[in-house]
């Protein structure tokens, strides 16, 4: 579903990227983990251009992202519409304070995607019932609590229906009491087959959920592989050390 080959990013004279390689499965879910700074966040960014990268090639469903086959930058309505394949999930939820969950939700398929404001609507209804939120369609932001506000905007991401989406430590602005309810519905979409890329302080979630565990650090890929693997017999000493802190 994604390839990623040589990715490289570097802010001023600082490589935040060096150079990532790495691949996803269709309906895989690949939990990204590491050390705070370690470019995971960036390259996220990266592969739908929130961020543009300095170098690399990014493919999704076999279609280079950002650039033209030949390597030319594309018309922002190209990048616009390339974006809208993948499904962005941020650590703040970013939603419309004054529509309500409903037309959040409804916005990006009517906006982007072109549909009617019915069958927008239409799409958004299914959307939150995914996320278990169907009692609160009508409801403006401010009268939701944080983990009802992210489940809105994974419906968000859901009703534009992408290949794949990508999630950037989303419980880390919530209360701990609320995060189990974001996660289970991520749990959910792994169940479903939902192609998905996380970043996330989560280790259980990690643990329990993902189908391949990536570390980072320094903006390198350290090691990868299954959950039993990485967690239970990581083979470089970085991942040691950072398992081990992570336990004390």
């Amino acid at each position: 579903m994604l390839s990623i080959e040589g990715l490289h990013k570097r802010f001023g004279d600082k490589v935040i990227l060096p150079s990532v390689t790495l691949d996803v499965g269709h309906g895989e879910t690949v939990v990204l983990i590491g050390p705070s700074g370690s470019g995971k966040t960036t390259l996220l960014r990266c592969l739908n251009f929130l961020e543009r990268p300095d170098g690399g090639t990014i493919r999704l469903g076999g279609q280079r992202i950002g650039l033209s086959e030949q390597g030319r930058a594309l018309p922002e309505a190209e990048l616009a519409r390339q974006r809208s394949r993948f499904g962005f999930v941020f650590q703040r939820f970013n939603l419309f304070a004054h529509l309500s969950a409903l037309d959040n939700v409804a916005a990006g398929p009517q906006r982007v995607l072109g549909l009617s404001r019915d069958a927008a609507r239409a799409r958004a209804q299914v959307a939150l019932e995914k996320v278990h939120l169907a009692q609160h369609v009508n409801k403006r932001p401010a009268q939701l609590s944080g983990g009802q506000q992210q489940r809105v905007a994974i419906a968000r991401a859901l009703a534009m229906e992408p290949q794949m989406i990508l999630f950037d430590e989303p419980t880390s602005a919530l209360d701990p009491e609320l995060v189990n309810e974001v996660l289970d519905v991520m749990r959910d979409l792994a169940a479903a087959r939902m192609t998905m890329m996380v970043v996330t302080h989560e280790m259980s979630f990690a643990r329990n959920v993902a189908h391949r565990v990536v570390f980072m650090d320094a903006g390198a890929i350290i090691e990868q592989g299954t959950p039993g693997d990485v967690f239970g017999r990581p083979r470089e000493e970085r991942t040691r050390r950072f398992l081990q802190h992570l336990h004390t």
